[in-house]
């Protein structure tokens, strides 16, 4: 029988993933942990019970959260329902719009911000342009391309009948007749531009699936049949954009619903004008993704360079400056991004992360100097078990935690600190089912789906409660009330800063059995730190049969007020205890410092944990190491 001390000093490589129980060789191994739930981790490596989620509001229903940044004293959060869009300014409502998109188009919509004014786009609906005008003043009207004085507008066209199609125009100005050589023209086509020998008219009627009528915008050059005719390439009959950006002052277009693999890029300094010209350096730019398998554009984004997310692979397109005659494509890599969800890629200190179209990858797209190429590592490769179906993303930058809604109403956390090689998963989970997050300047925002209603809430390290208000009041009283979002619910309340109960919401209060002075209510979340199996002193797993006993094990804490640790006999509340005049109902202390913990009883299971923290108490707790001693034997 040998006695054998682990000291665990860091938590760094976050939650593995079950099925590399068995790979003690890796360093991961000694960093890790079996569960981290509702915690998140440190740089320094420590573990941290999470920020409680603090109310807002209440949702019209399930939707998408967008982050606005006017400047850096204004911003506002914007809930995307079906048919609504509410504005948010520092946790209250300030303003609402009345949009187009239905519950089911909500999840691919995407964006792109500049200065006052959001783009937002949707392949079945005309895009539309978002403006602030006033701290509560919003405005939102369908895209005006660029129209010079004639009514000639610069949009995008496309020839989307066969190329042996001829057009042949009734006449040269004025009011014409337009005969096909096959069927081209749909009911759908009045109100649509045309271009007939880059001349372009716009069709007032449709008289047969091969002739139509048009009035003409720019004098056409002659009556002959033609070839070289086009029409406008987004519509409600071609379908509209799929994704938008802005990249060295031009406003590019990914994709449409009916040229999935096609990219405009505006002219230089003139978002809205889509003139190709005679390709010079500031005009508009156009061209297809050719490949040898369908890449649908899924998502354009501007990082070093301009980069094309595709159903099949990922694309660089380079030029210093982009320009119709310096622009060039580089397929990267091969991985995909998903196409039943719009799931916006995220720059993370120069790297873009993007969730892979098997959503099983949070993929790191990140710029190679060696190669000068851009790679695509996995960053879920230890911890494939929390990627359950993405559903959002995004990154605090202050906090630097990237999260990841999944589809089974969890919050995967990532902690990233790529220079010190930190990447560590936890899973975030409360009473009810995440929809949606969105970082503002450091504050993280949720949608939480709890019953059948939709909360609006956010992390507010303050609280240890969920869907959760706090208050405070001069004279200390029993009744509390504004509590009417949880009417009917069991909540927990903390009073005074120590005191708990479990109380029912009747009439939007509860009375508390004592008076307090301060309170917060909310639903109880409960955090766990649970370690992998054990490994003998060269950092292997135990050998099958060996059984383990824990002797004792010291635990590191950081201002700790609540620790309960289970070595296998049930959770022990470590006691941490004010004495002397006056500390009745006073919380607990904040501890920093060493607690030891004794244990009996031999561990035959190899797979089972020598020891784990269970809590709901919402009270801080930071693990900062684990020293652990244990006796083996055959």
């Amino acid at each position: 029988m040998s006695l054998l001390t682990l000291n665990k000093t860091s938590f760094t490589a976050g939650e593995i993933d079950p099925g590399m129980m068995g790979r003690g060789d890796l360093g991961a191994f000694a960093n890790g942990a079996r569960r981290l739930s509702n915690v998140v981790i440190a740089a320094t490596g420590g573990v941290t019970r999470r920020a409680g989620l603090r109310h807002i509001d209440a949702a019209r229903g399930p939707g998408r959260l967008i982050a606005f940044e006017f400047n850096t004293q204004q911003t506002y959060l914007l809930v995307v329902t079906a048919g609504h869009m509410d504005i948010y300014a520092d946790d209250a409502r300030v303003a609402g719009l009345e949009t187009p998109w239905t519950a089911d188009q909500v999840s691919q919509i995407a964006w792109t911000q500049s200065a006052d004014t959001l783009l937002v786009v949707h392949p079945d609906v005309a895009p539309r342009k978002i403006t602030r005008t006033g701290a509560d003043s919003w405005s939102i009207a369908e895209w005006s391309f660029y129209a010079d004085g004639d009514d000639v507008l610069y949009l995008p066209h496309h020839k989307f009948a066969a190329d042996t199609v001829t057009m042949t125009p009734g006449g040269t100005s004025g009011t014409i007749t337009l005969t096909a050589s096959a069927a081209v023209f749909d009911a759908a086509h009045p109100g649509l531009r045309f271009r007939l020998g880059g001349k372009q008219v716009l069709i007032t009627s449709v008289e047969s699936a091969t002739q139509a009528t048009a009035t003409v915008k720019q004098t056409l050059a002659g009556t002959a049949a033609t070839t070289d005719w086009e029409e406008q390439s987004f519509s409600a009959h071609r379908g509209w954009p799929v994704s938008v950006c802005f990249h060295q002052g031009r406003l590019v277009i990914g994709g449409s619903r009916d040229l999935p693999n096609r990219l405009w890029l505006s002219k230089s300094m003139d978002l809205f004008n889509f003139d190709l010209g005679t390709g010079l350096d500031d005009e508009s730019i156009e061209f297809s993704m050719l490949s040898d398998q369908v890449n649908a554009i899924r998502a354009v984004f501007s990082g070093r360079h301009l980069q094309v997310f595709t159903s099949g692979a990922e694309y660089m397109v380079s030029g210093v400056p982009l320009t119709p005659t310096k622009i060039q494509v580089d397929r990267q890599t091969r991985i995909g991004s998903p196409v039943d969800r719009m799931i916006p890629p995220r720059d993370v200190d120069g790297a873009t992360h993007f969730i892979s179209r098997n959503g099983r990858d949070l993929r790191e797209f990140l710029f190679a100097d060696v190669e000068q190429a851009y790679q695509a590592h996995d960053l879920a490769m230890i911890a494939k078990h929390l990627m359950n179906r993405p559903l959002d993303q995004d990154y605090d930058s202050i906090h630097r935690l990237f999260h990841v809604v999944m589809g089974d109403g969890t919050l995967a956390t990532l902690t990233v600190y790529r220079a010190e090689k930190v990447t560590a998963w936890t899973v975030q989970r409360t009473e009810g089912r995440f929809l949606s997050v969105a970082a503002v300047e450091g504050e993280v925002f949720v949608l939480v789906a709890r019953g059948a209603a939709v909360f609006l809430e956010r992390f507010d390290d303050d609280l240890h409660l969920d869907c959760a208000l706090s208050g405070a009041k001069d004279a200390a009283t029993r009744t509390w009330s504004g509590l009417d979002h949880l009417e009917g619910r069991v909540v927990r309340v903390l009073a005074d800063g120590g005191a708990l109960a479990d109380l029912t919401v009747a009439g939007g209060r509860v009375v508390l059995a004592e008076p307090a002075s301060t309170i917060q209510a909310g639903l109880p979340y409960t955090h766990e730190i649970e370690p992998l199996p054990p490994v003998v002193a060269s950092g292997q797993p135990m050998a099958p049969g060996q059984i383990v006993r824990m002797v004792r094990a010291h635990f590191r804490v950081l201002d700790t007020q609540a620790l309960h640790i289970d070595t296998g006999r049930g959770a022990t509340a470590i006691p941490f205890r004010r004495f002397g005049k006056d500390t009745f109902g006073a919380g607990p202390p904040t501890f920093s410092g060493d607690v030891r913990v004794r244990a009996i009883g031999w561990n035959r299971d190899a797979m089972q944990p020598l020891w784990r923290i269970v809590q709901d108490v919402p009270m801080p707790c930071t693990v900062l190491s684990v020293s652990t001693e244990m006796k083996l034997a055959e």
